[in-house]
């Protein structure tokens, strides 16, 4: 979905008042009959990339989780979203990068002067970005500000250092509440690796499924009562999708890029309700 947005409006309360700008045909492009049995060790297909906006300079896309941003040297993955744009679009940039495991909206630019566009609003933080996790627990944050700064020198240790660490802000929105678990709306105003993972780590939310940061595989005999027969994982990546983007097009409109939940944590989301209301 992307909602346009007038030239002059002040980013507070985008969200009303905006014509909407219906996408009926969602492109698929690379769309593989083979099943993946773990999508983690898919290999190096890439599967089905959704194109949400395309133009002539640029497009967003919905990446699925576990597709890399850029090529990952030594790991077994899905060809990197920077290797399918190439394919497609010689030229083609990212304007910027999401997680492996991290599903949702990404910008990629098809030539020099589109991607010097976007990196300068990303690099001055003129870019809104909102993310939706599953976190544990019930966690009422109303517009939580988390001001801590990160030190992300190494993977797998990244952490909140207040001596050494960069500086790194989140601010954090619970937009739903479930028995075990909470929906909630996370817009980080740094980039720092990690870092909507480790704020949450820093408050007591770890998103589910994201054992990096203490937490646990969720399964469906923890949230469904009398629960008998095989149980299963409620999702099997950390449950973190990047929602929208709203930016400045070379033009001058503001626009809100949109990305639907994928079927993992749409079906995770189906399941709270129905069983952890």
């Amino acid at each position: 979905m992307i909602k346009a947005i007038p030239k002059d409006k002040n980013t507070k309360g985008l969200l009303s008042g905006l014509k909407i700008l219906n996408i009926e045909a969602i492109e698929i492009i690379d769309d593989f009959d083979e099943e993946a049995m773990d999508p983690r060790k898919r290999g190096p297909q890439i599967g089905k990339i959704a194109i949400i906006k395309e133009t002539p300079d640029w497009l967003a896309i919905n990446k699925p989780a576990f597709v890399p941003s850029l090529p990952e040297r030594g790991k077994f993955t899905a060809i990197s979203v920077h290797e399918w744009a190439k394919k497609q679009w010689e030229t083609a940039i990212l304007c910027h990068r999401i997680d492996r495991e991290t599903s949702g909206v990404m910008l990629i630019a098809k030539n020099a002067a589109t991607h010097r566009h976007f990196s300068i609003q990303f690099e001055k933080r003129k870019v809104k970005k909102i993310y939706h996790a599953i976190v544990n627990g019930q966690i009422q944050f109303d517009d939580l500000w988390i001001d801590l700064p990160i030190l992300d020198e190494q993977l797998g240790k990244i952490k909140i250092d207040r001596k050494n660490g960069k500086p790194a802000q989140t601010r954090f929105n619970t937009l739903q509440l479930f028995r075990h678990f909470t929906l909630m709306e996370c817009e980080p105003k740094t980039g720092r690796l990690h870092q909507i993972r480790v704020h949450l780590q820093s408050q007591n939310a770890c998103i589910a499924a994201d054992t990096l940061y203490g937490s646990s595989i969720p399964m469906l005999s923890g949230i469904k009562r009398k629960f008998q027969g095989t149980d299963s994982p409620l999702i099997q990546r950390f449950a973190l999708h990047a929602k929208s983007l709203i930016i400045t097009e070379p033009g001058g409109e503001t626009i809100q890029l949109e990305a639907n939940y994928p079927k993992d944590m749409a079906v995770m989301l189906k399941l709270l309700e129905k069983y952890n209301a």
